[in-house]
């Protein structure tokens, strides 16, 4: 990370350099057009062929999605002809810039993490979304070719749907609910490896546990510095006054702000859950060797008279009474069989064993 931040040191503010690693062979725009009773899809190769309705009387909605970030020059392009200043055309491209929410005189432009969970390798995937919203017209940069908003253009494809209905701004909170509704799936994962090496722990511990704990502690870290800034963005979002934000979007708004409260929530819940797994490990691995010293230590109470007796008639004195006894050997051998059976006896009783 550290190295690709190193590549823009000493630019200009506004150089747009790609800083993540997810490369693909073609970038690809996707140019959706919609009204209430039509819509039109289309993939376009050349960007400078991207036409959009510039007659605000129409009610046509323009939403053109581009997959791909490491050709910096076509993203350049479209940014360019929509009027967007340099400097947010740099953040377009920069993966390292936490989520956040601006307003300018042409538009609103929103930096969102798209988020998911490898539970067989317990390792977050994060994917940079850039937004931006003006007038009629949405763009929306996504770094991998994968269609993050899949769901959200087949319910476009209802008539009768809201996203059809209502306008551009409505769309951009169809969008921001589709990647929010992705993260309760990530965290259920998440959680899901939380509970699994809970499980492992409670039966039978190994040193993988104690690595998936610290692992799954690292990738939190991940999530929450993905997540956190979010709350802040959909407060921002759900306070704006631009005339682009309609009154009747502001309701869905504020309820994707609720969302964005108990996802946070979670987290913290996580973080505590994953404390309290690594104190449990710890426990556990006490307790098991606790177990085998009190095991070691009973033998030893047993053989200490044992020892005892064997290592009087053991000396070399010539004058031992019992040595001459004719079953002295078997008397001896019973007495410290019996004092086996009496300190096993009391250790049962106890329940030390």
């Amino acid at each position: 990370m550290t190295k690709l931040k190193r590549i823009k040191t000493g630019m200009a503010p506004g150089a747009i350099i790609y800083t993540g690693d997810k490369t693909i062979a073609d970038t690809m725009i996707h140019h959706l057009q919609y009204t209430r009773d039509a819509i039109k899809e289309s993939i376009v190769k050349d960007e400078k062929d991207i036409q959009v309705n510039k007659n605000f009387k129409i009610d046509l909605i323009d939403w053109i999605d581009v997959r791909g970030m490491d050709n910096t020059d076509i993203i350049a392009s479209i940014s360019s002809s929509f009027k967007i200043h340099p400097v947010l055309q740099e953040s377009i491209v920069d993966v390292y810039r936490r989520p956040s929410f601006e307003e300018h005189e042409n538009g609103i432009f929103i930096i969102v993490k798209a988020l998911s969970f490898d539970k067989s390798t317990t390792q977050v995937f994060k994917e940079h979304v850039t937004i931006f919203l003006k007038q009629n017209v949405l763009l929306t940069f996504q770094e991998t070719p994968s269609d993050l908003f899949e769901s959200v253009r087949k319910r476009m494809g209802n008539t009768m749907s809201r996203v059809r209905q209502r306008g551009a701004d409505y769309l951009l909170f169809a969008l921001l609910d589709t990647l929010i509704d992705n993260y309760y799936i990530t965290l259920d994962r998440f959680e899901e490896a939380i509970e699994e090496i809970e499980d492992r722990i409670t039966e039978q511990q190994s040193n993988s546990d104690k690595a998936d704990i610290h692992k799954l502690k690292k990738e939190l870290v991940i999530l929450r510095k993905s997540i956190a800034p979010l709350r802040e963005v959909i407060s921002k979002f759900s306070k704006s006054e631009n005339q682009i934000i309609k009154d009747n979007t502001q309701i869905f708004i504020r309820n994707l702000y609720e969302n964005t409260i108990q996802i946070t929530d979670s987290i913290d819940s996580y973080r505590d859950m994953l404390n309290s797994l690594q104190d449990l490990f710890i426990a556990e691995v006490s307790f098991k060797m606790n177990k085998v010293m009190q095991l070691l230590t009973l033998i030893s109470v047993i053989f200490i008279p044992l020892t005892f007796l064997a290592g009087i008639y053991g000396m070399n004195f010539e004058y031992i009474p019992e040595l001459q006894y004719k079953y002295g050997y078997f008397v001896l051998l019973g007495v410290m069989l019996i004092i086996c059976i009496l300190l096993v006896l009391l250790f049962r009783k106890k329940k030390w064993l």
